[in-house]
């Protein structure tokens, strides 16, 4: 079967300028990455901050073209510095960002926000991208009424379902998640994610999800792959990876990041008060 996305051998190079003090380089962000993922799938991608996860995934959105390598999508490569990606390509790749505070035009309706890929990309006609727009607002688990709010009128949770909503309208086979739910609460990240896995079944997406929160990426991921430095040095199942991680990165990495799941927290908290109840006897 034909991956979704494909990356054989992914590099990127940033230029550096030199100045009085010290000369002009090259940072290589990401270092010869390969990975797949296969329809209905979710690749998680993790590493601490300035591994160049987030580069990967601008590269993968077709925002960023590489410095070397090949990206393929649905088997045809894809090369944005040379030609620059028609509708149709870009219909099959979208994005939904970090936060749900800057990622929408504080002057634009919702309406607007959700019909304009269709404008950009398509010829449809204005009341069918209302019609469409509304119907993709209830699947996220908004209102209809709301096509005609501001973005200011809505809580962060509302604001990222509505990113969700507007990378949906060109019914991708593609999202790339760069830390879509980083910047909510605990309770509603958990209502984010389930929406996430049940679009997932339904529409048959694939996903490219990046985090730093382990607990995030055990619950939605499918392959995990751990960078570090620009490069990747590990990836498995996630079962795998979080069972019996071989890396001595990934040890490390997931060695000191706190756990947030319910169950460990009131297993910690329970043995606390027991050791306090022992020490008082």
């Amino acid at each position: 079967m034909t991956p979704v996305v494909e990356g054989r051998a992914i590099v990127q190079d940033y230029h550096v300028p030199g100045s009085m003090m010290r000369r002009a380089k090259t940072v290589r962000a990401v270092k010869g990455i390969d990975f797949s993922v296969q329809k209905g799938k979710t690749l998680a991608i993790v590493g601490e901050s300035g591994s160049g996860k987030s580069t990967l995934a601008r590269i993968v959105a077709l925002i960023d073209a590489p410095s070397g390598g090949e990206l393929l999508i649905d088997g045809h490569p894809v090369d944005i510095a040379a030609k620059r990606p028609g509708p149709e390509m870009r219909s099959k790749v979208q994005m939904v960002f970090q936060n749900p505070y800057g990622s929408l035009n504080p002057r634009q309706k919702i309406g607007d926000v959700l019909t304009e890929p269709l404008i950009i990309n398509t010829d449809t006609p204005a009341a069918e991208r209302r019609d469409r727009a509304k119907a993709m607002l209830q699947k996220v688990g908004l209102m209809p009424e709301h096509y005609n709010r501001y973005p200011h009128m809505f809580s962060g949770g509302q604001r990222q379902r509505i990113a969700i909503a507007r990378a949906l309208m060109l019914n991708p086979s593609l999202l790339v998640l760069d830390e879509p739910v980083s910047a909510l609460d605990l309770s509603v990240q958990a209502q984010v994610l389930n929406l996430l896995a049940d679009l997932q079944d339904e529409m048959g997406l694939t996903y490219v999800f990046v985090s730093h929160d382990l607990s995030v990426v055990r619950y939605i991921a499918d392959e995990v792959m751990v960078i570090s430095k620009g490069e990747a040095v590990e990836q498995a199942s996630r079962d795998q990876i979080f069972s019996n991680p071989t890396h001595p990165y990934t040890q490390q990495l997931f060695a000191a990041t706190p756990v947030t799941d319910l169950d460990a927290i009131r297993a910690r908290v329970a043995r606390r008060k027991a050791a306090r109840e022992s020490a008082a006897v």
